[in-house]
């Protein structure tokens, strides 16, 4: 957990940084088309890996055959498709009537390649619970290109800028995993381990597909029928959503779905486990999102500048999604580690006609339409998640709505008071607006968790003293 946290915030925090400058720097229209081939990355890379890293991981003791097999079925899949998306490239230009996308697709779209040398490093260190190799080589990769972009933006490169910072990211981690990690392939294909990994892999590679399609369906519908500006603006804000979401995210996922492997068959010890996990989750997401949702507005003008600030709404709107997207991930975790892939990709049909039906009835209220048709499809697929996972661990929706629903119902009450007091001092420049609004909103929300007695606050205390140089004596009883 240490180790991970380490390499997640210390990526978020490099990350946050740059896009700060790369914001000053750049158009929305330049991000916008870096979004426009969002979609075609993500599926290239659901194929590379086709969900074998997940089946080596849970595979007890996996030999040097399993791991070959699964590299070089990723190293023949990357070329594959870079010469498929290579193809394509003039095709996806024409849908989105933006010329510059083919040089940008075919030049992105050799991360394929470079990532796919390293992706069963990666996995074997996931299944050793190695994650202090991993975080040297990630952190050093996106400082470096964090580097490569900064530079190549203020020498007026534009949108190449950022696909070669893209670049820059992977040589570098997979130069690093390569020389740290311990492990090197050998040239053999096993056919019987590729057909025992590929019967789990594949159908969590194709609910990863799906889920990727249907994640990036906004982008394509914003970036077909609306502007690059209002793409980049959308993405923008649904980042900036995902900087606390996908760190918190990051961090649980790395260290639980192992954990979860190895008391898969312990259902009580599951649940509890599970139970401590969502907890401690919508404690600590819920009142960021909160205070993020109710100082947006100075919050995008210290960040980004007056331009970015026709983002802010579809930002708020979005951070809703947010909230939930940490108890989604998880409960998929639960059916993984009960090697219930197929179960997996039938949810995932059934949310995805869900999301196709939502989005057809949305789409002609205009871009805030399409947004709360999104909030609507992740609040009932809440409900159809946690009512499968919940089966098998006995820990239904309705249980976990009874637990997520007090840190929630505080972090919004929070969110009441920020709003009053931000708005008494709505004169005062945009640093003093946040400062006096996140300290307040804080020392409110703590305050009353204490008062009200959050079992959490144990978890956590107990997690930081086994950590901590000091000890931490208080409790709550």
């Amino acid at each position: 957990m240490v180790w991970t946290s380490i390499q997640t915030f210390g990526n978020q925090i490099v990350g946050f940084l740059v896009s700060i400058i790369l914001s000053r720097l750049l158009l929305p229209a330049e991000f916008g088309l870096i979004g426009m081939i969002g979609i075609f990355m993500g599926i290239s890379g659901a194929l590379i890996n086709s969900g074998l890293g997940a089946s080596l991981i849970r595979t007890d003791a996996p030999s040097q055959a399993d791991y070959s097999t699964v590299f070089v079925f990723n190293m023949l899949g990357s070329m594959i498709l870079y010469i498929v998306m290579f193809l394509a490239a003039p095709f996806i230009s024409d849908f989105f009537e933006q010329p510059l996308l083919v040089s940008i697709t075919r030049l992105y779209c050799s991360v394929f390649v470079i990532n796919a040398f390293s992706a069963v490093q990666v996995t074997r260190l996931h299944k050793l619970l190695d994650f202090k190799t991993e975080t040297t080589a990630s952190l050093t990769a996106n400082f470096s290109s964090a580097i490569v972009g900064i530079v190549l933006a203020y020498l007026g490169f534009g949108v190449m800028s950022l696909v070669w910072m893209a670049i820059a990211a992977a040589v570098v981690n997979n130069v690093m995993l390569w020389v740290q990690s311990g492990w090197k392939p050998s040239l053999i294909f096993h056919k019987a381990k590729f057909r025992y990994h590929f019967g789990f892999g594949s159908r969590m590679m194709a609910a990863g597909i799906l889920d990727i399609i249907f994640n990036n369906v906004y982008v394509l519908i914003i970036g077909k029928f609306y502007s690059a500006t209002q793409l980049g603006l959308y993405n923008r804000a649904d980042s900036l959503k995902q900087y606390p979401v996908s760190t918190l995210s990051s961090i649980l996922s790395k260290v639980t779905y192992p954990l979860f492997a190895e008391v898969k068959n312990d259902n009580e010890r599951l649940k509890s486990i599970y139970k401590q996990i969502l907890r401690m989750v919508i404690f600590i997401i819920g009142p960021v999102l909160a205070l993020m949702g109710v100082l947006a507005e100075p919050m995008f003008r210290f960040l980004f500048t007056d331009k970015w600030l026709p983002a802010v709404p579809y930002f708020q709107i979005l951070l809703i999604n947010g909230l939930l997207f940490p108890l989604h991930s998880n409960n998929i975790g639960i059916l993984s580690v009960k090697g219930r892939s197929d179960l997996i990709l039938r949810l995932e049909i059934m949310k995805k006609v869900l999301l196709t039906l939502i989005l057809v009835a949305s789409f002609s209220y205009g871009i805030y339409g399409l947004l709360w048709g999104q909030v609507l499809f992740s609040i009932i697929a809440f409900f159809i998640n946690t009512h499968f996972s919940g089966k098998f661990i006995g820990y239904n929706s309705w249980q976990q709505l009874r637990d997520v629903i007090p840190p929630i119902f505080l972090s919004a009450s929070m969110a009441y008071i920020v709003f009053i007091i931000d708005s008494v001092i709505s004169s005062q420049p945009d640093f003093w607006r946040l400062l006096i609004g996140g300290l307040g909103g804080v020392i409110f929300f703590l305050t009353f968790a204490i008062v009200l007695r959050f079992e959490t606050i144990n978890t956590i205390v107990d997690l930081a003293n086994k950590k901590l140089p000091f000890s931490i004596p208080y409790k709550i009883k």
